[in-house]
């Protein structure tokens, strides 16, 4: 699943631009605003030498979060990849690995046809995630406002275990990876592929969110993705029979 998994997994992160920045909004939208007023304030205290242009500092905070935050579905993935390593050497069931990348396949293709705009099922999974974010979110809460890039940092940890389908669905492929370093770099690839959108958000630029919410774009991609998840699908139930 390698190669499929980690394209696959840069794809979903890329094109599900919209989920993410609507999910994301809020902390990106506070690192802007703070830093806005910490330049007025800024400002006002000196204005013969400013330690830095706005538009630099308010991208070190942007992307002080990201870093956090891919981070932490880094580390998700390779806890998960490892924990399901460490079932199969433990018990030794073929059968085991093989249901884990069916699964992947299933959520491969649920995940295509959320990008294609055809089913919306998967989000459901979100559910899942919100007894362990009533936990988390008083005290991601407490380092907003974001003043620092470390404070930024922490705040993306903590805002990545933030519930979201998507992250959930990429999750089930890293388990399926059976690899504690493969399924970090599936999760990372998800990552990498979300900077784009939540950057451009935070630096107000619009172009790439754009592009792709274009139809044809989504569909197209959320065929390929459907096309890695049939693949999977056909290499588990190639493996069973054989």
């Amino acid at each position: 699943m390698n190669e499929y998994g980690i394209a696959a997994a840069f794809i979903v992160g890329l094109m599900g631009a919209a989920h993410c920045v609507g999910m994301c909004a809020g902390i990106v939208g506070a690192l802007s605003s703070q830093q806005a007023k910490h330049n007025t304030l800024s400002g006002s205290l000196n204005h013969r030498k400013p330690s830095s242009s706005p538009f630099a500092r308010q991208l070190s905070l942007v992307l002080s979060y990201n870093l956090g935050r891919i981070g932490s579905y880094t580390l998700a993935g390779a806890v998960v990849g490892g924990f399901s390593s460490g079932l199969g050497l433990l018990f030794n069931i073929d059968a085991y690995l093989l249901f884990l990348r069916a699964i992947a396949g299933l959520m491969m293709v649920a995940t295509g046809l959320y990008i294609a705009q055809f089913w919306t099922g998967v989000m459901k999974v979100e559910y899942i995630g919100k007894f362990i974010w009533r936990g988390l979110a008083p005290i991601a809460q407490k380092f907003i406002p974001v003043q620092t890039p470390p404070q930024a940092i922490i705040a993306g940890v903590l805002w990545g275990w933030l519930p979201c389908g998507l992250v959930y669905s990429t999750l089930t492929w890293s388990v399926a990876a059976n690899s504690a370093l493969e399924g970090g770099l599936i999760m990372l690839a998800f990552g990498l592929g979300t900077l784009p959108a939540l950057l451009s958000m935070g630096m107000a630029a619009k172009q790439l969110s754009y592009w792709v919410q274009q139809k044809s774009v989504r569909r197209l991609s959320g065929i390929i993705l459907m096309v890695f998840g049939a693949q999977t699908l056909y290499i588990a139930l190639a493996q069973y029979l054989h």
